[in-house]
């Protein structure tokens, strides 16, 4: 069985199925705290000797003006728990970070300040089987909703891979320095982690810094990683869920590149508009996510990301292109998407600071 979302995740649903007998690609609900509770990842990293933001976890509005006062300008203010992607404010407003944290706190989260990480950021995916880690292609995502990284934060708008711009063995420095001690120090808790874990990464001067952990597959970075895979995935799943990734034949990729642009509904990162028509969303590439079908066999749309459209070639840039091209036969009333998905990537103009 292979568990997608965080939520059944964080509540155990891995644990139900391996109690069942049945091999469960996914961690357990003690080992998915690590995307589930921001303070828990701080510890673990901490434990570890992983190199990340300077934090401080908030449980009381008294203390929040004190708190907010050793951090900034910029301001990061995270929700501690589960927050689909949108649980984050970046800003150099004070009030705003305030207000964020205050609105977090009033509902009951406690809230994660952190310092800023300078540098372009980095997604990378690895299975893991308990103590094994088998990287995959690190790839970028664009989380504000406007183009020029303008506007609310929002669950990605869109990705590419790999990484034209990062430098000889990025992978290896991540897997060294991050993900393998994680993996050990929960192993070390006797929590050991079977699944995909995701290290969301800040390329900073002093090296890479994570920004966060995930315990899944994550949108939209996974749509543009997977096509590039030339190795059987059902094999590598099973492999990690059942202990046995030191002994599975090394990763086939293809050698291009694939870019994703992601439709939003109307109305997102906020309330999206729902149930609209949606036309020429057939074909290859395309990706249904918040669709579906009325019982006339129309699609109609039913959540904020919409769609996920994918273009795949043997360059970022013709990629970049056959992404758009397919984007621009979708039809959906009020739907908006970003139109410089990978275009700096793609021009030559990203790069990491030099330490």
């Amino acid at each position: 069985v292979v568990i997608g979302p965080e939520v059944p995740l964080v509540a155990g649903a891995a644990d139900a199925v391996r109690e069942a007998g049945v091999a469960c690609f996914g961690p357990s609900a003690a080992a998915a705290r690590i995307e589930g509770s921001k303070a828990f990842a701080k510890d673990v990293m901490n434990a570890a000797g992983v190199p990340t933001a300077r934090s401080e976890v908030v449980d009381n509005p008294a203390h929040l003006d004190a708190a907010l006062a050793r951090f900034g300008p910029t301001w990061v203010v995270k929700d501690d728990g589960l927050a689909a992607g949108k649980g984050v404010v970046v800003t150099t407003d004070v009030e705003r970070a305030r207000k964020h944290a205050l609105m977090l706190l009033d509902g009951g989260h406690p809230v994660v300040l952190e310092s800023f990480l300078d540098g372009p950021e980095a997604s990378l995916f690895c299975l893991v089987d308990g103590r094994t880690v088998v990287p995959l292609l690190p790839a970028q995502d664009f989380k504000r909703v406007g183009d020029g990284d303008t506007g609310p934060n929002t669950g990605g708008m869109g990705a590419y891979a790999p990484l034209p711009w990062a430098p000889p063995g990025l992978v290896d420095e991540v897997v060294s320095t991050v993900v393998q001690p994680v993996v050990d120090e929960l192993d070390r808790r006797g929590v050991p982690f079977q699944g995909l874990l995701y290290a969301g990464l800040a390329l900073t001067s002093d090296g890479p810094q994570v920004i966060e952990f995930n315990c899944r597959f994550g949108d939209p970075e996974t749509q543009v990683v997977l096509p590039l895979l030339r190795t059987p995935l059902a094999g590598l799943l099973h492999a990690a869920a059942t202990g046995e990734l030191d002994g599975h034949p090394p990763l086939d990729w293809s050698g291009g590149a694939a870019v994703t642009v992601v439709l939003a509904a109307d109305g997102y990162p906020g309330k999206p508009r729902t149930g609209d028509v949606i036309t020429g969303s057939e074909g290859d590439g395309v990706l249904h996510a918040g669709t579906r079908r009325r019982e006339d066999g129309g699609v109609v749309s039913a959540g904020g990301r919409v769609l996920s459209v994918v273009g795949v070639a043997d360059d970022l840039a013709t990629a970049r292109e056959d992404a758009y091209r397919r984007v621009a036969r979708v039809n959906l009333t009020g739907a908006h998407h970003r139109t410089d998905i990978a275009a700096r990537a793609a021009a030559g103009e990203l790069a990491v600071p030099s330490r």
